[in-house]
């Protein structure tokens, strides 16, 4: 299955701080185990290389289970206070760099024991490989490397105030080394590459664009018409109803608090007969963080608490079924790096309403399969919902647009081609 240009035993190894079932759930994670288990599926071997679980559960999830895969897990050390492992600044700019030292280490370890043929890392969690190939020992190895969102740069949301930036500053040295050292660094959408080369000072010549994507297939055997059907009775909603969904931690920067502001206008404009024929309507955000007591307080401020719900965590296969049951999905985010839950939603036929933050403008296209407003316009966000919902026969040809987007360009059987490629490129390029 491997193209000619790769070895037939082409080895890997893989450095994420973070993956799916081991870590959590989030884009970083899935994108991880997706990664791995689509090579695997290739017929390559991979070394995965990733922290170990702060709850003790090293199980690693059955889809990741392969005679071909080996899992090294180094223990990641924070201190009391730091927050949740990898989440909060303070931890992203001291235990995630010290892990990145000691996850890459050993992949420079492993790769001086030969038999790897690439070595392919994730964010800073590659720090010690980087250092380590610097010193010119490494041979002919080639690094890829993936700096995902680079919330530490400011770069794919508001922008950071002077404190944040200043705490980054060890978060943000480390990630360049890693690119400093890298033979090729992934843009996750195209438009990030000029934000790559600016933060990241790389020739653009050394950036090549590989997106994150999603898995259909998987996504088509979780979809359950009858749970969505379920979900929407439990709401009370009929088929003409209105369901808002939308995805994400419960922090400030995914910009929830802007939803409820705009949801909120859009109540007042239904109410008072400027926003076309009264509808029946529920808006659910779905998601835990240390936003939620000021979301909930902002949702009973505005008289609509019997309206938007907030569910919390759900599983994977609850998930998909509020996808299925939405009408529209909207992803007000301040700061983002690809999104998987938009393609996720995409996926699921929806239209979308997002924020042009990160890259999201790669995957909603205004006209064709949605709308986008600047980040933390409600004003915006408000029109845009009340223009959806004015031609309900336009959202179904946009949603069937959506997923005709990610079936082209982000679903995992065209863009692990694109990574096998990228492979190539670089093994080819060595001496």
């Amino acid at each position: 299955m491997l193209p000619q240009v790769l070895p037939d035993a082409l080895h890997i190894i893989v450095i994420a701080r973070s993956v799916a079932t081991l870590h959590g759930d989030g884009g970083l994670e899935r994108h991880v185990s997706d990664l791995v288990r689509h090579v695997l599926n290739q017929g390559a071997r991979v070394t995965l290389i990733t922290r170990r679980p702060s709850n003790g559960n090293a199980v690693v999830s059955t889809a990741l289970q392969h005679e071909r895969l080996t899992v090294h897990l180094v223990p990641y050390w924070t201190f009391p206070g730091a927050g949740r492992r990898g989440t909060t600044v303070i931890d992203r700019s001291s235990a995630y760099p010290w892990f990145g030292w000691r996850a890459g280490q050993l992949a420079a370890e492993l790769v001086r024991r030969g038999g790897i043929h690439l070595v392919h890392g994730m964010g800073a969690a590659s720090l010690g490989y980087a250092r380590a190939r610097q010193a010119d020992w490494l041979g002919t190895v080639p690094f890829v490397f993936n700096p995902h969102g680079m919330e530490e740069f400011g770069s794919t949301g508001p922008g950071l105030g002077t404190l944040k930036n200043l705490a980054y500053a060890p978060l943000r040295k480390a990630v360049r080394v890693c690119a400093r050292a890298a033979d090729r660094v992934v843009a996750t959408d195209r438009v990030l590459i000029s934000t790559v080369v600016k933060h990241l000072n790389v020739d653009q010549t050394r950036v090549s664009v590989v997106p994150n994507a999603v898995d259909l297939e998987a996504i088509d055997h979780l979809t359950n018409a009858a749970a969505a059907q379920g979900i929407r009775d439990r709401l009370g909603l009929s088929a003409n109803d209105v369901l808002f969904v939308g995805v994400g931690r419960l922090e400030e920067n995914k910009g929830f608090q802007h939803l409820v502001a705009a949801i909120a206008r859009y109540a007042a404009r239904q109410a008072s007969g400027m926003a076309g024929p009264p509808q029946r309507w529920r808006c659910v955000i779905l998601g835990e963080g240390s936003a939620r007591a000021p979301l909930e307080r902002d949702i009973a401020s505005a008289g609509l608490g019997d309206r938007i719900l907030l569910p919390g965590r759900v599983s994977e296969a609850e998930l998909h079924a509020w996808y299925e049951a939405a009408t529209l999905f909207v992803h007000p985010t301040l700061y983002e790096g690809s999104s998987i839950v938009t393609l996720e939603a995409m996926a699921h036929r929806r239209a979308v309403v997002a924020t042009s933050a990160g890259g999201l403008p790669d995957k909603v296209r205004p006209g064709r399969n949605g709308w986008l407003v600047a980040p933390g316009d409600v004003v915006g966000l408000a029109g845009a919902l009340d223009e959806a919902l004015g031609d309900r026969n336009r959202l179904s040809v946009m949603g069937r647009e959506s997923r005709a987007i990610v079936e082209r360009e982000f679903d995992w059987a065209a863009v692990v081609a694109q990574l096998l490629g990228l492979y190539g490129s670089v093994l080819s390029s060595r001496p």
